[in-house]
């Protein structure tokens, strides 16, 4: 979500499965130390302060529209906005969901209404003359007299469209910070009929529901304690809008301390020791850019006293986006991601320069978000704390191995000749955003990712139902492994890929997983998928299947592909996507297979659908080693 309504690449609103929250149930709250809110509101200024500069000082904005010429276009937008009208939103927009499952058509509506405030706000930032400030005011009264700010598809009871409960979701909680900073960069230039508004809404709507989940008086929200995404997303616009909003450094200082003792929730539940987002690429922009924003604004809020970004965990989260790279540009698309993904630049440019990592790659040429987020991003001082990083990224060249998440990238190391790379994923199907996909891998030969994993679908009500793996793009058909006895993977976190054995080397690394677990099928004793990738001038895969059945069972391997597949020879396969193309020699010790190939026809977010490459055994096997061997086509 480059901005709190939409996602950071696929430009819609990015929800996440709600899954119950571990101690989340009324009365469970653990008390906040009372000397720790005291200490930080001695490092708190006197009155509320936020990101930027207000918009009075105009030297300050004068050189930030040098600096970045691209925040200059809000201006156009904002004209073109202001000459139409504010789009309408009925309630039948909002029960649609709840009726139908779509949830396109209200966020459509919603995010052209709300980004009225970021954009009629940074314009007149910007331009100073006054002419943004009715639209704007028109705005903000709208999105006030709006029945709730929780999106539709997090009010399945419709009981806050109803008004019986007060809940703070991404939506919610996004709307409040956004008003906050609108209010505390204009001031004065809003009347005092908006300003009053806005405090208004912010205290009924996010800081007294918020304030009694804390302290017991009130149901507490899941998010709370959510090990992934959400906790980040709401404790940063939570605790941004409360140090512009409130004036009492106590109250300030309360909502910091919150912050700083939940944020760990995200920290140590939403990566895996080993520093692997298990959300995918996509949400690691989007969660962790929340978390940068919180710790960088409570960091300028405290004088530097309180450095959310130095807490020992934080290094090993901030590697997640360069680790993630397979080759040339393109990123593991594992889980709920967007093929296409890449690590934020803007937020690589910051943990660059706070862990002191080269960034010559990351240079900050424009401002990304909303509001809150580019006067953040804009208005950063040039030099900032270094933070000793002692994770190192001294094996990127080779490889980026995750050992308790199961995931390795293997890349073809310094100076090599051709462009060869792999993703191979372990781990377990039982991850938030996660897929039946243990034991499967994509290829990267070229700029291409010729063998895929094809990501996530575009979310509707199944998508966080108890029908998610009825899509063929989340279950393990949309991924490269088995089906066994005509049974794919199974869900949850005991269906594993567990490690079993690996060696890596500059010439290569193998690795080995036991797959049993992953499949309901008694009679299945033997599942083992080792994968060898070999570096040098002729670079492959291997990828081997050792199996024993019981009782013979039909058994059938599988790639994954957007190109086109062709059959060359008896055992052998050229698959192409544009200029790239790998060769797959399938070995199967003799059997005859058959070539299945079946386009996985769900709502994904590609061009193309992608291909379910099926490699079919004609008979039934007890036991059988089967091999695919995978190497770049050079032309």
């Amino acid at each position: 979500m480059k901005m709190s309504f939409r996602c950071p690449a696929q430009i819609l609103l990015l929800p996440v499965l709600l899954v119950a929250a571990r101690g989340a149930a009324r009365g469970e709250q653990t008390p906040l130390d009372a000397g720790r809110i005291r200490e930080i509101a001695a490092m708190l200024p006197e009155h509320a302060s936020g990101p930027g500069q207000p918009i009075t000082n105009r030297a300050a904005w004068e050189a930030l529209a040098t600096r970045y010429p691209n925040v200059t276009e809000v201006i156009a937008n904002a004209a073109r906005r202001a000459a139409q009208p504010l789009p309408e939103q009925p309630d039948s927009l909002y029960l649609e969901y709840s009726k139908t499952g779509n949830r396109d058509h209200w966020q459509d509506v919603a995010y052209n209404r709300r980004i009225r405030v970021h954009v009629f706000a940074l314009a007149e930032c910007l331009e100073n003359k006054g002419r943004f400030i009715a639209p704007l005011e028109q705005t903000v009264a709208a999105v006030c007299a709006e029945r709730t700010w929780v999106m539709p598809a997090h009010d399945g009871s419709l009981k806050n469209f109803r008004g019986e409960i007060l809940e703070i979701d991404l939506g919610s909680s996004g709307v409040g910070l956004q008003l906050a900073t609108a209010d505390y960069l204009l001031g004065d230039r809003l009347s005092a009929a908006t300003r009053k508004l806005i405090r208004e809404n912010l205290e009924r709507r996010i800081f007294a529901p918020f304030r009694a989940a804390v302290n017991g008086t009130g149901p507490e929200f899941w998010w709370m304690r959510a090990e992934n995404n959400w906790n980040a997303v709401c404790l940063n616009c939570i605790t941004g809008a409360a140090l512009q909003a409130l004036d009492s450094a106590a109250d300030r200082a309360w909502f910091v301390a919150v912050a700083e003792k939940l944020i760990g929730h995200y920290l140590d539940g939403g990566f895996t020791s080993d520093g692997y987002c298990v959300e995918g690429l996509g949400y690691w922009n989007y969660g962790f850019t929340h978390f940068v924003l919180l710790a960088e604004n409570v960091r300028q809020a405290t004088g530097g006293k309180l450095d959310l970004l130095a807490r020992p965990e934080v290094a090993r989260d901030a590697l997640f986006g360069p680790r993630s790279e397979i080759l040339g540009g393109v990123c593991i698309s594992i889980a709920d991601a967007d093929p296409g993904d890449a690590p934020s630049g803007i937020l690589m440019n910051y943990l660059c320069r706070r862990f002191g990592l080269d960034f010559s790659r990351w240079r900050q040429v424009s401002l990304e978000g909303e509001l809150y987020d580019k006067v953040t991003w804009g208005f950063l001082s040039a030099e900032l704390p270094r933070i000793p990083c002692k994770e190192g990224l001294e094996d990127m060249p080779w490889r980026s191995w995750f050992p308790d998440s199961g995931v390795l990238v293997c890349r073809p190391g310094p100076g090599a000749k051709v462009p060869f790379a792999v993703a191979i994923k372990g781990g377990n199907n039982g991850v938030n955003h996660g897929h039946c996909d243990a034991g499967s891998f994509s290829v990267v030969s070229g700029k291409t990712m010729v063998i895929c994993d094809p990501g996530g679908e575009v979310y509707t009500a199944r998508t966080f139902s108890a029908h998610r793996f009825d899509s063929n793009v989340l279950n393990s058909f949309g991924h490269a492994v088995p089906v066994i006895a005509g049974k794919l993977e199974r869900a949850g976190s005991e269906a594993r890929a567990g490690v079993l054995s690996k060696n890596f080397t500059e010439t290569a690394d193998t690795l080995t997983f036991d797959n049993r677990s992953a499949y309901a099928v008694p009679d299945l004793q033997k599942l083992e998928r080792t994968f060898v990738f070999h570096r040098g001038d002729k670079p492959s895969l291997e990828v081997r299947d050792e199996i024993t059945l019981a009782s013979p069972e039909t058994f059938e391997t599988a790639l994954i592909t957007w190109g086109t597949v062709r059959r060359i020879g008896d055992n052998e396969l050229e698959i192409a996507d544009g200029d790239d193309a790998v060769r797959v020699i399938v070995d199967t010790q003799g059997r005859a297979f058959e070539l299945k190939q079946q386009t996985i026809n769900e709502n994904v977010d590609t061009k193309r659908k992608p291909i379910h490459v099926g490699l079919v055994l004609n008979e039934k096997i007890s036991t059988a080693i089967i091999t695919l061997r995978i190497s770049p086509v050079v032309k």
